[in-house]
């Protein structure tokens, strides 16, 4: 009996260090750093200043949301790009976190220069022109230590990005990598069989590295468009990456104290790690 048990344990660790050993091409989310050789990532944190401002496109005044850290150094470029409820009290803090990382942050509020009222439907085009602008915008600062951006996003957010990078061609001009938190990658005024069965064809043009985050209870038909997207980018051996956090839905990286829970708490902080890690790693 005592051999049968030794040698059922030896089968037991043998198949834990085989599935440890496939974990981590599995699943985005493993470190074998932390797993195997009890290593925590220390982050690295700094004391955010906020201003405001605004950029002219030609048509209309965007206002824009600057946080960076409060010293005289320079910083990495990251354009924040909101989603549908716009740049409010919920979405100016996670422009903070990130700047916290060490990032100079520019997140401009497209719905309120053109006087649209938050959550809109239709996607009108001209916001993707508007992005456009707030590009050079950004990285006609002179405390940026890196000459393109990474655009960041979520929600609708990460179509209008979509756009920008390939219809008008930013990521061959400004920018350096794109990433999101459940983004929309269809077009949202195309019909429903195509909100749910395809993604937008812009996903195939993309050549930019990818960070892609999204939760375990994502709608259905969001998180479908997002996994075709990410898997035909990696069919084209594109640098494309999904990470998916179990527990957590919709909204995670903002929820606020009310609804917010632990798993929604322990997703946030493990993203916003591995999107600043990504970024400085393609923002050298």
């Amino acid at each position: 009996m005592r051999g049968l048990i030794s040698l059922v344990g030896a089968c037991a660790l043998g198949l834990s260090v085989m599935s440890a050993a496939h974990a981590e091409d599995m699943h985005d989310w493993w470190d074998s750093a932390w797993w195997e050789r009890g290593e925590l990532a220390v982050p690295e944190n700094h004391k955010v200043a906020v201003t405001r401002g605004n950029y002219e496109t030609g048509e209309v005044d965007v206002p824009v949301m600057i946080a960076r850290p409060d010293d005289g150094n320079k910083y990495p470029a990251v354009l924040f790009v909101h989603g549908r409820r716009g740049l409010d009290e919920l979405i100016e803090p996670h422009v903070i976190r990130l700047a916290a990382r060490g990032f100079v942050v520019v997140a401009p509020d497209l719905y309120t220069g053109r006087f649209i009222e938050k959550f809109p439907i239709e996607h009108d085009t001209v916001l993707e022109e508007d992005l456009s602008h707030a590009v050079d915008y950004l990285l006609a600062r002179d405390d940026l230590s890196s000459d393109r951006a990474c655009i960041y996003s979520h929600t609708r957010g990460g179509y209008y990005a979509l756009k920008v990078a390939v219809t008008h061609d930013r990521q061959n001009n400004g920018l350096a990598c794109y990433v999101s938190y459940y983004p929309h990658m269809q077009d949202p005024n195309a019909p429903e069989p195509m909100q749910v069965y395809r993604y937008a064809t812009e996903v195939d043009q993309l050549t930019l590295p990818v960070l892609v985050f999204v939760g375990e209870h994502e709608q259905y038909q969001r998180k479908r468009g997002i996994e075709m997207s990410v898997s035909a980018l990696r069919n084209r051996e594109r640098d494309a990456h999904l990470v998916e956090y179990p527990g957590v839905g919709r909204g995670f990286e903002f929820r606020g104290g009310e609804v917010r829970t632990f798993a929604d708490d322990l997703a946030t902080k493990d993203a916003i790690q591995r999107a600043t890690r990504f970024m400085k790693e393609h923002l050298q």
